[in-house]
């Protein structure tokens, strides 16, 4: 039977092997076990639910780009935001930190005034999307978990930052998940604005068993729509809720009026399609049965009662992988490649990958392009890398960019091998 505590243990001491024997061949050929070890613990299935959807394991690797380092020194970094200029990046570290890129050098010192964190397992300060009219107001979005370890939960938060990029004032916070919860898992956390000027917030489902709130497993939460867990939010700029959110007038009082979409466990992906611009989105699934989905406010998306993905000590989460009334994903991962940032490629380095979704992945330490053509999916491939991949972005340049999530973290650039 697989434990997770062997997973813990796995990622903790390649960690450490890291810093111990700087990051020589010893720590490459360790880790490369290491690594292996976690990957078979946390995402392969020995017999995977079958289902409508066939999943996809290994593709065929990418060829023909590398990746260049523009910085290093970023601690466990999370997401990243351009700002207008087209240079500067500004990047959140889940320790609680925010920091500057400008023209590729990392400043020492960190911007100021960010809310306080809890820097707890999953949790921290994580995403960060500027206001749509950021070169009027100067306001900055995050999201992070707060609280202790046994009562806590996700935060939206906004602050003004100044022309030096040196301090957030004005500071408030605008949304609050309504359940605390307890440990490190599931905070989701992934911000992206509408066309309308509305902003989605992806929340997860709080944990793994045997983690409970008020009595029963705490992902049950997903199916509830009393509960902000397991879902996407829609909000103004002052992180309330819209008149026409789905929910927001069914009649039923207990209903969350913030909820656009539920049954989810863990979406740490959310993009724009750039021409159709529907709402793409990744989420974890537990050993094996990532997914990819395509989100339609009101709609469920199954989980728990439904999912591809099986307990981390063996049997099976759901009697089914399909369940009426509520959407199937678009592609499922098993091996799960654990979802992280997700964008849209419409630059001109990559002219054949146009149009296709880049989605990061943790576990696998890869980027899937998922191939589209006349807005079908119609096959995907492998960019591989020798760290987690946490974020993917494409810059104002049009140029692909990635953070890495590693204590020694990098911000790199993909351009086409020579």
């Amino acid at each position: 039977m697989i434990n997770t505590g062997y997973r813990i243990f796995a990622f903790s001491l390649m960690e450490r092997v890291k810093k111990i024997t700087s990051y020589n061949r010893l720590t490459s050929a360790v880790c490369v076990a290491l690594a292996g070890l976690s990957i078979s613990l946390v995402c392969y299935a020995a017999n995977p639910p079958r289902g409508p959807i066939e999943p996809i394991g290994k593709t065929p690797l990418e060829t023909g780009w590398k990746a260049v380092t523009i910085t290093g020194g970023l601690m466990r970094p999370w997401s990243a935001a351009w700002l207008p200029d087209g240079k500067t990046l500004l990047v959140t570290e889940r320790e609680g930190r925010l920091r500057v890129v400008l023209d590729g050098e990392l400043r020492m010192d960190v911007v100021t005034g960010v809310p306080e964190v809890l820097p707890l397992g999953q949790g921290g300060l994580l995403d960060i999307a500027l206001h749509p009219n950021f070169t009027k107001n100067r306001w900055i979005y995050m999201t992070y978990s707060a609280g202790r370890r046994r009562a806590n939960r996700t935060m939206l938060a906004r602050g003004r930052i100044n022309e030096s990029l040196t301090e957030l004032t004005e500071v408030k916070t605008l949304f609050q998940v309504a359940q605390a919860k307890r440990g490190g898992q599931h905070f989701g956390s992934r911000l992206l604005w509408l066309d309308d000027g509305t902003l989605l917030m992806s929340i997860g489902d709080g944990g793994n068993p045997p983690l409970q709130l008020a009595g029963r497993l705490v992902r049950l939460n997903a199916q509830d729509l009393s509960s902000h867990l397991g879902k996407t939010l829609r909000l103004d700029e002052e992180g309330k809720p819209l008149a026409n959110n789905p929910f927001a007038e069914d009649g039923d009082p207990m209903t969350d009026p913030h909820i656009w979409t539920y049954g989810h466990r863990n979406i740490q992906g959310l993009a724009l399609h750039p021409k159709s611009r529907s709402v793409w989105a990744t989420e974890h699934g537990a050993r094996g049965g990532d997914e990819l989905n395509l989100l339609q406010e009101g709609q469920n998306y199954g989980w728990p009662k439904a999912t591809y993905s099986v307990e981390y000590f063996g049997p099976r989460i759901s009697e089914t992988t399909t369940l009426a009334g509520a959407r199937d994903p678009l592609t499922v991962w098993t091996p799960c490649i654990a979802p992280s940032g997700l964008t849209f490629y419409t630059g001109h380095e990559f002219p054949q990958w146009q149009g296709d979704l880049l989605a990061g992945g943790l576990v696998l330490r890869q980027i899937r392009r998922i191939e589209f053509e006349n807005g079908k999916i119609v096959g995907q491939t492998t960019m591989q890398f020798e760290d987690r991949i946490r974020w993917v972005g494409q810059g104002p340049d049009g140029g692909i960019y990635v953070l890495t999530d590693e204590i020694d973290g990098k911000l790199l650039r993909i351009v086409p091998k020579e």
